[in-house]
């Protein structure tokens, strides 16, 4: 973090309004008119030693500067007095801004230039919704997390669950019998195509097992390109006509086709998860056996069990059992055994979820991530 200071100061520049429904959400966390109390959450406390004020840089994330005013990162909607149901993506700051940290109400406030903010008594100040323009678009916003990281597994398959890798179509036959395709290619598909018709075509490749029960929950998908549909199966014919619009890598016969999904949401609310979570780490998307910071993993938990999007978990390395040198065992044989507990070393925010399964992006991490790791709710 950069740019902390002590003591009062006036902001540099205004906050830069987007919508109304932002202007009553910053509104809010100032404590003006509609204000929603601060965060009740013992978890959510801010740190005793935050500054007093910081000024929004370049690279700065949301995440980051709360990291520094609070106990969890995460717990910034709480404190910053965002409704979650009503606001579903997190407000956008600047680089310039000045975020004060109001001891007195325990919150983090943006303020207007001019305004007093001594001892942090802030003054009202009744905020308008008003446009900005030149450089506090959305392009300069400053995100909850590094969007950039998570791109492709917002829109490329990935991870595939059984009963989506039995009901997708396949690619059957090439025009002129060839093997390797691409960009360009006519392909023939069999299968439900479920009234789309611009697909992306992955590889099935490995097999994703929960660490708890062994069972396969899932495959690993290649992402290999994408096509369009040309023609449907008609009265005599037994397959789609389907011509290859974009390729990453060699196309063959027996890959698959999945619908191509919307346009991915951006913005996200980190929060609590809505139930208590304990999930397991299955696998590394960077085919390491570690993760570090603003890595992708895998977690063996997702929608069915009550595991949405923007939740945060803690990360715990599992306990080790190691044998007391001085204890007897049963009837005086070996040694007594004794499990350690677990221990927390970083963050982990869920950002895609499936049925079995979620996407988790690795934050502020003091040791590696393992396949294995315990992935819980906050205590």
């Amino acid at each position: 973090m950069k740019n902390f200071s002590t003591g009062a100061a006036r902001p540099l520049l205004a906050p830069a309004l987007a919508s109304a429904a932002l202007a009553v959400a910053l509104a809010s966390s100032a404590g003006l008119a509609g204000a929603a109390p601060a965060s009740t959450d013992p978890a959510c406390r801010f740190r005793a030693n935050a500054p007093d004020q910081h000024k929004v840089v370049k690279g700065d994330t949301l995440w980051d500067i709360s990291g520094a005013f609070l106990e969890h990162p995460w717990c910034w909607p709480q404190v910053w007095g965002m409704n979650r149901d009503e606001i579903r993506n997190p407000h956008w700051i600047y680089p310039g801004q000045i975020i004060y940290f109001d001891r007195r109400h325990g919150r983090l406030t943006l303020v207007k230039p001019g305004t007093d903010a001594n001892a942090g008594q802030l003054p009202l100040t009744r905020l308008s919704p008003q446009l900005r323009t030149g450089d506090l678009g959305p392009d300069n916003a400053v995100p909850a997390i590094p969007a950039g990281v998570i791109e492709p597994y917002l829109t490329q398959p990935l991870v595939v669950e059984d009963d989506t890798l039995s009901r997708a179509a396949r690619i059957v036959a090439a025009q002129d019998d060839r093997l390797n395709l691409g960009e360009g290619d006519r392909i023939y598909v069999r299968g439900d195509l479920r009234g789309a018709t611009s697909f992306q075509i992955f590889r099935p490749s490995g097999e994703l097992r929960d660490p708890d029960t062994g069972a396969v929950v899932a495959h690993e998908a290649a992402y290999v390109g994408t096509a369009r549909l040309v023609q449907e199966a008609r009265p005599g014919v037994d397959v789609h006509s389907f011509a290859i619009t974009h390729s990453v890598k060699e196309i063959t016969v027996g890959d698959r086709l999945l619908p191509a999904p919307p346009v991915p949401v951006r913005n996200y609310m980190p929060h609590a998860p809505i139930q208590p979570i304990g999930a397991r780490v299955m696998s590394i998307a960077s085919e390491s056996n570690y993760a570090a910071q603003s890595q992708v993993v895998t977690v063996n938990r997702g929608a069915i069990d009550g595991l949405d999007v923007g939740a945060v978990l803690d990360l715990y390395h599992v306990g080790q059992t190691v044998t007391d040198p001085e204890s007897r065992g049963f009837l005086g044989l070996g040694k007594e055994k004794l499990r350690l507990p677990d221990e927390q070393y970083g963050e982990l925010f869920i950002f895609r979820v499936f049925g079995h399964v979620s996407y988790g992006l690795v934050m502020q991490v003091t040791a590696p991530v393992q396949v294995g790791d315990v992935a819980k709710s906050p205590e």
